[in-house]
Order: structure tokens, then C-alpha cells, then sequence
């Protein structure tokens, strides 16, 4: 039976039980990332506490606003941010035919594309081909510099270094290719970590952090969920925020290739994560009965010790919590910067953690058995 914290237990039906550590996993997604903000609201709102808050790219600048405030201030943070960001386009209504919401949406997406978001990145006023060679406008076609003072505004980075919550966010060496994982447990981690970790190609510029060049994790990876199953040091509840689904319908026209490809491209690897994780499990059970077969006299051996040891089993929950793009949202969608298509991530970011914990009774279950399993309880 796992040790379940007696006094962490969430406003759930079957009031969850919650163990010791309890992650939240926050993917790249640009646009989409409001929708991780709806979610963040809704964990809030049912007392679920969160120990520590992976991020890749916009999951970073969500992870660092989490991270960086005390929790009475989150969700208002977290909703100032995403007021600004997508405060420049004109208001033009979703409502409609698809037609009509699908012609908005690629305006928008053409708008943010041509005069940037605000407190995010602007357009470089000399387009990267003119640019001199080797200088920060070469190397991208906006300038990614008022993220800095965003998140400044949004972050106080001592609490999020010092406090209570534990932050990692993944960027990947330009020059050797090599991914890494920024964590408060090993680095002091302030506006160029989390900077970095979003400076996607050939958009946004890299970030220069001791004397490296970062680019957006998600390059390698759009997950962080490797990096945190990686360091579990004990039984563990994960909450997996994917803004690309990995099923999808067969796509009709070049815009659906276009969307489609970029939700496997993006999913791929969270469900490698995932079945890799429950593949793991099963070997580790095999290997435990092999080694409860052996004689006594084997037991003290220091090979079979490691053996022991390395098949240790600590148990882990993974509750995905996807979004489910609207038919008429295209491969732009997670860069449409709209107020509507902002409150509608945010809305559904709250419905998926709503519609998942009213089936809390099976997660409540595999944590209490001390087991390993992912869920997708969503509607």
C-alpha cells in the first residue's frame, strides 16, 4: 500500500488521496498554453497541492509564473499574463459558421505573425537575410527581448529559487545539441532560463546563458515528463498537460496535413514517455518475483542487492489532461494570440481537470494500491 499523505487530500468526489509528491508536467504549445493555466485554476481550486511544475517553451513561462508566486497570487498572475498576451488583436467574434471561426482564426494567427504579442516578441524591423552575420538579428525573425521584462513583472525568481516548489524547464544547446533540464534543486534560475527554454527557430533568437546559445526544448522534446519520472524519489501523482493530441482524424484538406502532422510531431514522444513507463513497470515486477525465487543464501550477494535495488518499484499516477482542438483550428493554433480563443483554452483547461477528477475513485485507487498507470479520464 503506498504511503499516501493522510493530511493532502483534495475536494474531489472520493477525496483523493495524495501522495508526498505531486507533479504537474507542462508541454510547448505557444497559443495553447492558456489552456495549462485553465488547468493550474482547476488543480487550484480542489486543493490540489503542487511540489513541483516541469515546462517546456510556453510551459516554462507558465511553470516560472507558477513557481514564482505565492499560491493566493498564482492564478492572478498567471491571468494578467495571458491578458497581455493577447490583448493587441481587434476583436473579432468565434461565433459563427466554421467558415466564418476558421477565417478568423487564420486572421488572427496572420495578425500575431505580423505585428508580434505584446510583452512576448515583436517583429525585427530588418528582416535576418540583411541582417550582419553572427548578430542577434540574424539569428531569428523577432525579437524576443520584452519576454524579459514580462516576466520580471509576473515572477519573483527568489521565491521561485528558494521556495517551497520545485521548477525544471528544458532548453537544448544550440552548438552541441545536447537537451538539458534547468532545475531550482541545481541552478539559480531567473528570465534567460525560462527564455531560453521558448526560443523556438527561426522565430524567437537563442539565449546566451554562460556563455552557451539555448534553444526551445521542444526541439528534442516537448515534454518534461522524462526528466521527472527520471528523478521520482519516492511515490508520485503527475498531471500531464498535452496541448497536441496524439489520435486525430484522417486529414481532408492540406491545412488538416498541415495540423495533424504538427499533433504527432509534438505528442510522439509523451506517449513514448508513457508506455515506456508502464513497460518498465512490468519488467521490474518480473525481475522481483525471479529474485523472491532465489535461496536465502543468494540473498546477501551484492549483485542481487543491485539487482534488488534497480527493480525497486515507486509508484506513479500519470493523469493526462489533453486538449482537444476544435474542428476548424488549424496547424496556426498555437500561435492565434486572440482574447476568444484565450478564454476558450483557459475554459477547457478547467473542464478536462473537471471532467477527469469526477472518476477520481480509479486514480484514488491506484494510489492507494501503491500501483503504476497512466489515465485518460477526460470526456
Amino acid at each position: 500500500m503506498a504511503d499516501a499523505n493522510p493530511n493532502r487530500r483534495a475536494k474531489t468526489p472520493q477525496h483523493l488521496p495524495l501522495p508526498d509528491m505531486v507533479a504537474l508536467v507542462l508541454q510547448g504549445g505557444g497559443a495553447l498554453g492558456a489552456f495549462q493555466a485553465g488547468v493550474f485554476e482547476a488543480l487550484a481550486d480542489t486543493a490540489i497541492e503542487i511540489d513541483w511544475v516541469a515546462g517546456i517553451s510556453i510551459g516554462a513561462v507558465n511553470a516560472a509564473i507558477i513557481a514564482g508566486n505565492p499560491p493566493e497570487s498564482r492564478v492572478a498572475k498567471l491571468r494578467s499574463f495571458w491578458n497581455q498576451a493577447t490583448s493587441a488583436l481587434p476583436s473579432l467574434s468565434l461565433e459563427g459558421t466554421d467558415a466564418w471561426q476558421q477565417a478568423v482564426h487564420l486572421f488572427s494567427a496572420g495578425y500575431v505573425a505580423a505585428t508580434g504579442v505584446p510583452g512576448f516578441f515583436n517583429p525585427r524591423l530588418v528582416p535576418p537575410v540583411f541582417a550582419a552575420p553572427g548578430s542577434a538579428d540574424a539569428l531569428s525573425f523577432y525579437d524576443s527581448a520584452p519576454l524579459a521584462a514580462t516576466l520580471d513583472a509576473h515572477v519573483d525568481w527568489q521565491l521561485l529559487n528558494d521556495g517551497p516548489m520545485r521548477l525544471s524547464v528544458g532548453a537544448v544547446n544550440v552548438e552541441s545539441g545536447n537537451f538539458r533540464f534547468f532545475d531550482t534543486t541545481t541552478d539559480r534560475i531567473d528570465a534567460r532560463h525560462i527564455m531560453a527554454s521558448g526560443a523556438l527557430p527561426p522565430g524567437l533568437p537563442p539565449v546566451e546563458i554562460d556563455g552557451c546559445l539555448w534553444w526551445d526544448g521542444g526541439i528534442v522534446s516537448n515534454t518534461p515528463l522524462t526528466h521527472v519520472l527520471d528523478h521520482q524519489a519516492g511515490d508520485m501523482l503527475v498531471f500531464q498537460v498535452d496541448l497536441f493530441p496524439a489520435r486525430g482524424a484522417r486529414p481532408h484538406t492540406i491545412m488538416d496535413v498541415y495540423s495533424r502532422e504538427k499533433d504527432i510531431r509534438y505528442s510522439s514522444r509523451t506517449r513514448q514517455v508513457t508506455d515506456q513507463l508502464l513497460r518498465l513497470r512490468k519488467e521490474r515486477e518480473l525481475i522481483r518475483k525471479v529474485l523472491d525465487k532465489l535461496p536465502p543464501a543468494l540473498s546477501k550477494d551484492d549483485d542481487v542487492a543491485a539487482l534488488r535495488a534497480l527493480a525497486a518499484e515507486r509508484a506513479v499516477s500519470v493523469v493526462h489532461l489533453i486538449y482537444r482542438a476544435r474542428g476548424w483550428e488549424g496547424g496556426a493554433r498555437d500561435f492565434e494570440f486572440s482574447r476568444d480563443s484565450m478564454d476558450h483554452h483557459w475554459d477547457e483547461g478547467r473542464l478536462a481537470v473537471a471532467s477527469t477528477l469526477e472518476k477520481d475513485a480509479l486514480i484514488a485507487s491506484n494510489i492507494v494500491d501503491g500501483k503504476t498507470a497512466s489515465f485518460d479520464l477526460a470526456k
